[in-house]
């Protein structure tokens, strides 16, 4: 016996049982490889290649959603921007109306005030004119009992009431 063989004998392989066994390990890991590494590797490419997409649907939504973020911030300064400007032209037109209703205000009292005195002179000449027809006709009165008889003419009762007022304007 060679050593070779004792070696193989101690450990009672035998050189064909190895190369079988080889070789059923290769055919095993072709036929692994063919039917069941080629099969895994292309689910888990397709399932990477999912992932993949699903983190890029979620940046550009996460991007879509910030750009309108960004928008509606903008729209919204804009109405805040155009509401104030709505409140100070209003605020501003309220103002005018009220300095127009103000000045009209006043334009209708200065034009009482005006009436009224024009009223006032009015009534205060018809007070004095009656005052006057009353004093001619106790001028008249007191001038026909002086004089013992009736003034008759009415240029006469004139005459006398002028003077009579004119003498009570002298007095004074």
């Amino acid at each position: 016996m060679n050593v070779t063989s004792q070696w193989f004998d101690f450990f009672s392989i035998e050189p064909s049982t190895i190369i079988g066994v080889l070789c059923n390990t290769l055919i095993l890991f072709l036929l692994f490889k063919k039917f069941l590494f080629a099969p895994v590797n292309k689910i888990i490419e397709e399932r990477k290649a999912q992932v993949s997409k699903t983190y890029e649907e979620a940046d550009a939504a996460l991007a879509s959603a910030k750009s309108k973020e960004t928008e509606y911030n903008e729209k919204l300064a804009a109405a805040k921007s155009e509401a104030d400007e709505r409140v100070r032209e209003a605020t501003r037109k309220a103002q005018q109306r009220s300095d127009e209703i103000i000045a009209n205000a006043k334009q209708e009292a200065a034009g009482l005030v005006d009436k009224a005195n024009a009223d006032i002179e009015r009534e205060r000449k018809r007070a004095v004119n009656r005052i006057k027809d009353e004093i001619s006709d106790i001028a008249v009165t007191i001038a026909g009992k002086v004089i013992g008889r009736e003034v008759a003419g009415d240029e006469e009762q004139d005459r006398l009431i002028d003077e009579f007022i004119g003498g009570l304007g002298e007095d004074e």
